[in-house]
């Protein structure tokens, strides 16, 4: 509570430091409205949390307290001061294309009420906001006496008609401004804060994803939505798509494009039920909740808190649809693997068999040239018996039994030679030239093998 009176306090302080400054310009205007602007200032106060901005934003916003059409630039609290823009031109030079969250605050339309406002809604979504000014000028003096005020939804189109009493008597040429004089091309008139929200939104170098209103500032959003519907119907499609809609303290109708609307107020606000439109149900209904935003008082309506839980709600749809596609990466990438080479050890039998062939042959070829010495060695023998004729008598010769009994004893000797399948598999092919050379056997003249005869000593 002395936070709020502090800001308060400070600033209508420095408003009346800047009083004889505002009378050099238009003094019969700004002498009429001061007492009527320092009244909404307090208004702001009560239904605002302007304790979140600190003494040197309150000291700098002031001098522009009741400007409508203002945009200021207001980041997260603890990061950087706000920024004020004069026009939505300076708005783009300072920043602007990085801002994808607007606010715009209603009930007095001060400055001090907007930047409030506007803190809860940064706090909530960590990035900065832009907020609009609705300002008070002699135009809302008559509104206000007819009872526009509290009936803002049904007499507030009053308020559009009678801003041309501001136009002619002069006013500041903030934001907008430049474009007022396309009034006489639109089908109804329009207020000064809404042709600035309509130009921002409107502009396809700037990106909105967020749109959040409260009281008189859900009626400022829906009439520039619909102007843009008017006028470019291609730009609201592409505006609404991915665009959510929070309005606090009041029910309106938006354009059916803008899908994704939130409306929440309190359980006891009278005042926003009354400029509410009754066919329209509300989404979130805060239970021992007023109309007030202040959270100094009891029954405020906490803006931070509320959109961060709408905003938590939305969460889990958004992380499914990110899981959803992250196993399409290694999918995609797999075939791209080259393939591991298979080792030669798993080949066919037959292949294994043809590669260690060569290796078989080479083992063998030892073997040949004790065949062909054993076969020429009973030539030696007869010759031996031609020149010794006793001791060749005393020798029996050779019966064919004898001669094929070498054959049985030779096969175990040549089973252990040649190498097995064990040794087979154990050896590596290599492609000598040798390898190439065909296997030599010995046969006889009925093609059988003949067996080789081992080495002994000569029977005498």
């Amino acid at each position: 509570m002395f936070e709020t009176a502090f800001a308060l306090s400070l600033t209508q302080f420095a408003r009346s430091l800047s009083f004889p400054e505002r009378l050099q310009h238009r003094p019969a205007r700004n002498a009429a409205l001061e007492p009527w602007r320092l009244r909404n200032t307090g208004l702001d106060a009560l239904f605002y949390d302007v304790k979140a901005l600190t003494a040197e934003e309150t000291f700098y916003i002031s001098d522009s307290l009741a400007s409508e059409g203002l945009i200021m630039i207001v980041p997260p609290s603890g990061g950087a001061m706000l920024t004020i823009c004069d026009s939505v031109a300076e708005y783009k030079l300072r920043g602007g294309r990085d801002v994808h969250a607007l606010a715009v605050a209603g009930i007095g339309g001060s400055a001090i009420g907007a930047a409030a406002f506007a803190r809860n809604v940064a706090d909530a979504i960590g990035e900065p906001v832009a907020a609009v000014v609705s300002g008070y000028g002699l135009g809302d003096i008559i509104n206000e006496t007819i009872g526009g005020s509290f009936f803002f939804g049904w007499l507030g189109h009053m308020r559009n008609d009678l801003e041309v009493i501001d136009d002619v008597v002069g006013r500041p040429h903030l934001g907008a401004y430049e474009d007022r004089h396309k009034l006489a091309l639109k089908a109804h008139p329009s207020a000064l804060d809404t042709d600035t929200v309509e130009t921002l939104l409107a502009d396809s170098s700037l990106s909105f994803h967020l749109l959040a209103g409260h009281s008189r500032g859900n009626r400022v959003l829906s009439e520039a939505l619909y102007a843009i519907k008017e006028e470019d119907k291609q730009r609201l499609r592409a505006l609404a798509d991915g665009l959510r809609i929070v309005t606090f303290g009041g029910r309106i109708t938006m354009p059916p494009d803008c899908r994704d609307v939130i409306d929440v107020i309190g359980e006891l606000d009278w005042f926003g039920e009354i400029n509410s439109r009754p066919q329209i149900d509300s989404d979130i209904r805060v239970p021992l909740a007023g109309h007030s935003t202040n959270t100094d008082f009891a029954g405020a309506l906490q803006v931070t808190r509320i959109l961060k839980d709408i905003i938590a709600r939305s969460l889990p749809a958004v992380t499914e649809q990110t899981d959803t596609t992250l196993p399409a990466v290694p999918v995609a990438e797999a075939p791209t693997v080259s393939p591991i080479p298979e080792p030669e050890a798993e080949a066919s039998p037959d292949t294994e068999f043809s590669e260690a062939q060569p290796a078989v042959e080479t083992a063998a070829e030892p073997i040949e040239p004790l065949a062909s010495e054993e076969i020429e060695q009973p030539a030696a023998v007869e010759e031996m018996a031609e020149t010794d004729a006793a001791i060749a008598d005393s020798v029996a010769p050779l019966s064919d039994a004898d001669e094929e009994q070498p054959i049985a004893s030779l096969e175990p000797i040549a089973q252990e030679a040649s190498p097995g399948p064990a040794a087979e598999m154990e050896l590596e092919p290599t492609p000598a030239p040798d390898a190439a050379v065909p296997h030599r056997t010995a046969r006889g003249a009925n093609g059988r093998h003949k067996a080789s005869k081992p080495k002994t000593a000569p029977r005498r």
